[in-house]
């Protein structure tokens, strides 16, 4: 039900019909009530608190996964390389806890979040998550006082904690028709000022650095083997992915040369749980990181293919630009 809710609203949020117009007096409401709330944190009625470290958020002002999270975590490999000592915030959606907590490697996805347990295993940086975003910040910065730099996964409209810089993330929708939920997929008007724009997608709506995603040439097992994807090929295979756009991996996948006997799209951080598993033992079970992760407590025997970002060396040297006199 959630599933079909959310292909119509994306359908919806393409164009500016006639089901967007009648729509469009509430987003009226949702936008009148974001712009008191922008005021009351201009006015320090509603306070914004800080920590002793360079903050970066990487958001979006567009409902829905856009790659944020591969983009914190090809930032957080870019400067760990380099030797800076980087930390990651989350709210960890979708998790069944509400306190600040570490994520470890253990830790289980229903408890941290999907996401910041991919972060904390594929990156090996803290990550803390908490429903507040500055908790979370406060609470890595002691744990870790050596950290230089603090990346903030999400939260471009969670004025709490101060940032130093911010990092905007669209892919091929774009702004969608332009208006504000729910007649469209806006959080808040665009264009608003942002310090990059980063496009994740094949074809950009506008101005803007750009990001290219594809599929590693392997897949991981559960136990952290490589297994090439090519070798895959004339295998009986089922697709299953809980992220925002099911549909873009099943056509990576594809691409690859793949052939999928059977797709199953998912609601974007479905836990699993409830999840019935497949009959037909010929199959093999491939899916994304993001959900392995929960999935392979239910499926060790499932293929989890990496997702590979390619970012714009001009991003890269443009953000340390302006990181580097912060460190």
């Amino acid at each position: 039900m959630a599933q079909g809710l959310e292909a119509t609203l994306l359908r919806i949020w393409r164009t500016r019909g006639v089901l967007a117009w009648l729509l469009w007096p509430l987003s009226l409401l949702y936008g009148l009530i974001g712009g008191l709330r922008n005021l009351l944190y201009r006015l320090q009625l509603l306070k914004t608190g800080r920590v002793p470290v360079p903050v970066i958020v990487v958001g979006n002002v567009v409902a829905g996964g856009s790659g944020k999270t591969p983009v914190v975590m090809a930032l957080a490999q870019h400067w760990t390389a380099r030797g800076v000592q980087v930390g990651v915030v989350s709210r960890g959606h979708g998790r069944n806890t509400t306190d600040c907590r570490e994520v470890l490697p253990d830790s289980l996805a229903a408890e941290v979040g999907d996401e910041p347990a991919l972060v904390r295993r594929s990156c090996g940086v803290p990550v803390f998550v908490a429903r507040q975003r500055l908790q979370a910040a406060q609470a890595l910065r002691a744990r870790y006082p050596q950290t230089q730099l603090i990346l903030c996964d999400d939260g471009l409209q969670h004025r709490a904690l101060h940032r130093d810089l911010e990092i905007c993330i669209f892919d091929d929708r774009g702004v969608g028709n332009g208006f504000l939920l729910p007649a469209g997929p806006l959080r808040e008007a665009w264009p608003r000022a942002v310090d990059l724009v980063l496009h994740s997608g094949a074809q950009p709506a506008f101005a803007g650095f750009r990001a290219q995603r594809n599929l590693a040439d392997y897949a991981v097992q559960a136990d952290g083997t490589r297994r090439p994807l090519a070798s895959l090929r004339g295998t009986p295979l089922r697709a299953v992915a809980a992220i925002a756009q099911p549909e873009s991996f099943f056509s990576m996948l594809r691409a690859a040369g793949l052939e999928l006997d059977a797709t199953e799209a998912l609601p974007d951080h479905y836990d699993f749980d409830s999840w019935s598993r497949t009959s037909d033992l010929r199959q093999t079970l491939i899916c994304t990181e993001k959900d392995a992760v929960k999935l392979w407590r239910q499926r060790p025997d499932a293929l989890a293919v990496p997702l590979v970002l390619t970012i714009d060396a001009g991003f890269l040297a443009a953000l340390d630009q302006r990181v580097d006199p912060w460190l």
